[in-house]
């Protein structure tokens, strides 16, 4: 298929950094914490250190002296607090700019995918999952976009028209349009990245998680997390109107519509406490 080939071209354009983050994920789950190898994977681009270290002294501004080396920052805020910085940096690079094809501003995509993020990982905290998987899942999740995002320019508006008068969700006219859908195509990117399978298959099916199989559960976090992203006003884009909530999703994580307030408000609380941590997109 000639689109499919345009768009696997446009993927082997897009800055490889988020690429770190894939080997960081095997490094903190190996039974030795490989520390010093963590250090050194970060330390190994001076710009990424840098703008770590200024979040962590953004963060820890009440405290006496300024976080200068990788090591001390691994002190102050722990090696999972650190992961979590690196993929702020690292997200915040890759997703700031604007998409036009879906009508989203310079830094909507990134405050979306940020709170995505916050809002996986304060799921898969409650169902005792891995906090940064789930984390980088939500970041990564629109991926997509940026691939796609020049191709939807020519046939917005029918796009538009068509989620308004058919009752269509998004996806299914992105698909009709195009051929394919931003989740097939960020799975794509993921894969083009060395991801796992288990991070490809969530960005993959993270509009419907029961096709994630055997990582149904990390896929549904994402699309949860999607969701709660829109109810706490982070929902840009021509398609904020056009996205459903699947049941199956809720069956997946066995949560009901009252923990789903509760996940709401615990999402909105993270995101205040980690303010400090969050690279402003510009």
């Amino acid at each position: 298929m000639q689109a499919l080939d345009n768009y696997i071209k446009k993927i082997k354009t897009l800055p490889p950094s988020p690429r770190v983050l894939a080997r960081l994920l095997v490094l903190l789950n190996e039974a030795d914490g490989h520390a010093s190898e963590i250090v050194d994977l970060i330390a190994f681009d001076p710009a990424l250190t840098a703008k770590v270290l200024q979040r962590c002294n953004n963060a820890a501004s009440g405290l006496a002296g300024t976080v200068t080396h990788l090591d001390q920052a691994v002190t102050l805020v722990g090696f999972d607090a650190i992961y979590r910085l690196v993929a702020m940096v690292v997200g915040e690079g890759v997703l700031s700019a604007k998409q036009p094809g879906y009508g989203i501003g310079t830094g909507e995509l990134w405050e979306h995918s940020i709170t995505t993020a916050v809002a996986a990982r304060v799921i898969a905290r409650q169902l005792g999952g891995d906090e940064n998987l789930a984390f980088t899942a939500g970041l990564l999740h629109d991926i997509g976009k940026l691939v796609l995002s020049s191709y939807l320019e020519d046939c917005q508006e029918s796009v538009v028209r068509d989620t308004q008068h058919s009752g269509r969700s998004f996806l299914e006219a992105e698909q009709t349009a195009l051929g394919v859908d931003h989740a097939e195509i960020g799975g794509l990117v993921l894969e083009e990245w060395s991801f796992p399978e288990n991070l490809v298959k969530a960005v993959r099916y993270h509009h419907d998680p029961p096709q994630a199989r055997p990582h149904e559960q990390l896929a549904a976090s994402v699309h949860l997390g999607d969701i709660i992203a829109h109810f706490v006003g982070q929902a840009q884009g021509i398609d904020s109107f056009a996205v459903r909530t699947q049941s199956e999703a809720l069956e997946i994580l066995e949560i009901s519509p009252v923990e789903l307030d509760t996940l709401i408000i615990d999402t909105d609380s993270a995101l205040k406490e980690c303010a400090g941590l969050i690279p402003t997109a510009s």
